[in-house]
């Protein structure tokens, strides 16, 4: 599986569940404990509590909500249990009732492999129990505002699905807590809305600013021309004009806004725009627009940042939270970068009656600071990083590897932790190599060699010595260059398998399935390319506005890799444009496997049957083409045909991976998006 890791469990429990058709006692036998590591992960959202500052809620792009009543000392997750989403958009804190929180879910940075949102939650007693208040099928939300009075009243900018057009995108408004919901603001079906805002003292005056963005599984698109833009109502909602003067309206993307309760008037956007025309923008009088800044770091990748706040207490000082978090005390005309625990920046809560208090999300958790971000709190203590292809090795007691986005390096942690100073009884993180992106998977009967993925490039990673050694089967950056002109595409999460047959053998996928037997030294290719290639997918991703090259979006290449464990030399793959191989003979000859009824789609994971040489099983994704039905396939014949065994899964559970049992023949595991 190489998607982030969302939940440790067993991951048939919850399809079971839904339908009530297994006896609870029998899984009470299953107990779950965290091992760690305990190293934050991204934040997509944060803030605080008026009037208490020990006390501030976080939302993670995979971790759900946490909350913590130290500062920072320490965070407990709050939405485990309640929500069926783990990704965060935005939370909201009544500042007439801080008992009543509001959480919109789905993260606004539409990365390929963002988790979709289920809608709206409530909780009316601070995060200690949860209710959903509807929304499920808007998307992505890209924030949630309380009306300061009556927190009846609430607003919600949806930007909508990720992957698809849909109708649920623009404004919504609800007078009755959550309890219904009225559209009050639409565009269209491809033109979401990705931030509101009240006018500090008059919530009846709202800003809002569109996004026009669509995720594919090779390209992003974010913006279009003369499709987005700003809107302001006066009358609660109920109206809505254009505020466009000034800006480079013609072509537009991401935009996010800012007030300060210092100066009501005053209104910040931070614009995606073409060069010369992006950066910060600055309104007085809530109608027309001046350009401050074309600072290219304030708009850094700007479907995945893109976040300006206001000082409610001096409107000249404002905040830009992307690769580098950066302040400017003069209304935006000059900058200054501050060090925060983690880079790339995403939020920030000010405390209304302290601005030097404040809370601040990034790529490695939520950090609180009482003086201005000299220090911070931890990001030690919070569990929430996505985790790729969790693997274990042989030693006993066995440890546990993956690739732990954003944290720069795979990791591996013991299944029975010591006790650590720093952080408790999952302290414990050894680096093993590689990069955020995995995976990591030690070598059978010498778990003190561990063998790394990092954009293409293969590690093999000595324990012992602390040292890497780093190769590349076809050594040319990834980022820079189109897939079309690649020798060898290598995806950004690339498979390496060993095999089960022979710990010398290692398989490493590009378009072709490539072998060592030395540790990298040297490589054969074994296959063909075993991919659709599609060549009008073959570019940079991202447009009209900003290009975005991370290795993500390379399209037509292998992302499943397994060979038999019963049948040495059977091998079966799977790539990411929907295609199914298998060889018998070790390589020596392949044969497209893929299932007639299949329409394309990222093969997430194949599995040969533990059981019987003549069966496997192919999982495959479609959600990122705008299809959220389960697909799992299965196979008596070595692929000459498939059935669709996905009954009793809910109908908008994508699944990724299915394992069959090695004990007990016919016992299936399938992991979904959701669990």
């Amino acid at each position: 599986m190489k998607s982030p890791v969302l939940t440790l469990l067993v991951i048939a429990i919850s399809t079971l569940c839904v339908n009530a058709q297994i006896d609870q006692s029998l899984l009470d036998i299953f107990e779950y404990r965290c091992v760690g590591p305990d190293r934050g992960g991204r934040v997509t959202t944060v803030c605080g509590v008026v009037g208490d500052d020990q006390t501030y809620y976080m939302g993670a792009t995979g971790g759900g909500v946490w909350k913590t009543t130290d500062a920072g000392v320490s965070w407990k997750n709050i939405s485990d249990g309640y929500f069926e989403t783990p990704s965060i958009g935005d939370i909201q804190v009544s500042v007439s009732d801080p008992n009543i929180v509001y959480v919109g879910t789905g993260s606004d940075g539409l990365r390929s492999n963002v988790i979709a949102g289920k809608g709206v939650y409530k909780s009316t007693d601070a995060g200690k129990t949860w209710k959903h208040v509807g929304l499920r099928n808007v998307g992505q939300i890209g924030a949630v505002e309380v009306h300061p009075k009556d927190p009846n009243i609430v607003f919600v900018a949806a930007i909508g699905q990720a992957f698809n057009p849909n109708p649920e995108r623009g404004v919504y408004r609800s007078k009755d807590g959550g309890t219904s919901w009225e559209k009050i603001l639409f565009i269209s079906d491809s033109i979401g809305v990705v931030d509101v805002e009240f006018k500090p003292g008059n919530p009846e005056v709202i800003y809002a600013s569109l996004w026009k963005a669509e995720r594919k599984p090779w390209t992003i698109q974010s913006g279009g021309r003369n499709d987005g833009g700003i809107r302001k109502s006066t009358d609660g909602g109920a109206t809505w004009n254009a505020i466009n003067e000034g800006l480079p309206i013609e072509l537009l993307g991401k935009i996010d806004l800012a007030v300060s309760s210092a100066s009501p008037e005053r209104v910040y956007a931070l614009v995606e725009a073409p060069a010369g025309k992006e950066g910060l923008y600055r309104s007085d009088d809530g109608e027309t627009w001046q350009h401050v800044s074309s600072k290219k770091s304030l708009t850094d990748r700007p479907f995945y940042y893109c976040n300006i706040d206001a000082d409610p207490n001096n409107a000249d000082v404002i905040y830009n939270n992307a690769t580098r978090f950066e302040k400017s005390t003069d209304g935006g005309k000059t900058w200054k970068r501050y060090s925060t625990p983690h880079g790339d920046n995403h939020d920030i809560w000010i405390n209304p009656d302290n601005s030097d208090n404040y809370v601040q999300a990034n790529d490695g958790g939520a950090n609180v600071t009482f003086n201005g971000g000299k220090t911070w709190s931890t990001q030690f203590n919070q569990p929430t990083a996505e985790l790729y292809q969790v693997e274990v090795d042989d030693q006993s007691p066995y440890w546990l590897y993956a690739g732990q986005q954003d944290n720069y390096s795979t990791i591996s942690v013991p299944s029975n932790p010591p006790h650590g100073v720093q952080a408790g009884g999952n302290a414990y993180i050894r680096n093993t190599g590689g990069c955020e992106t995995g995976p990591a998977v030690p070598k059978p009967g010498n778990h003190n060699i561990v063998y790394s993925n990092c954009k293409g490039r293969f590690g093999v990673f000595n324990k012992l010595t602390g040292q890497e050694q780093q190769y590349y089967v076809g050594a040319i950056n990834i980022y820079s260059t189109d897939p079309k002109d690649l020798p060898y595409r290598f995806q950004r999460v690339s498979p390496i398998h060993v095999s089960p047959h022979d710990p010398d053998l290692v398989y490493h996928c590009s378009q072709y399935v490539h072998t060592t037997r030395d540790d990298g030294k040297t490589w054969e290719t074994i296959s063909p390319d075993l991919t659709a290639f599609e060549a009008d997918k073959q570019y940079a991703s991202g447009g009209p506005i900003t290009r975005d090259v991370t290795g993500e979006e390379i399209y037509s290449t292998i992302y499943s890799i397994q060979e038999s464990k019963i049948a040495k030399g059977q091998i079966w793959v799977g790539s990411n444009d929907g295609l199914v191989h298998v060889t018998t003979n070790g390589g020596k000859d392949w044969k497209n496997a893929t299932p007639a009824a299949f329409k394309g789609g990222r093969v997430d994971g194949v599995e040969p049957s533990s059981h019987n040489n003549s069966k496997a099983y192919a999982t495959v994704l479609r959600y990122q083409l705008g299809d959220w039905k389960p697909y799992i396939f299965k196979t008596m014949n070595l692929g000459k045909s498939w059935k669709l065994i996905t009954k009793g899964i809910p109908a908008d559970y994508p699944v990724r991976v299915v394992r069959e049992d090695p004990d007990r023949e016919g016992l299936l595991y399938a992991g979904t998006e959701y669990g």
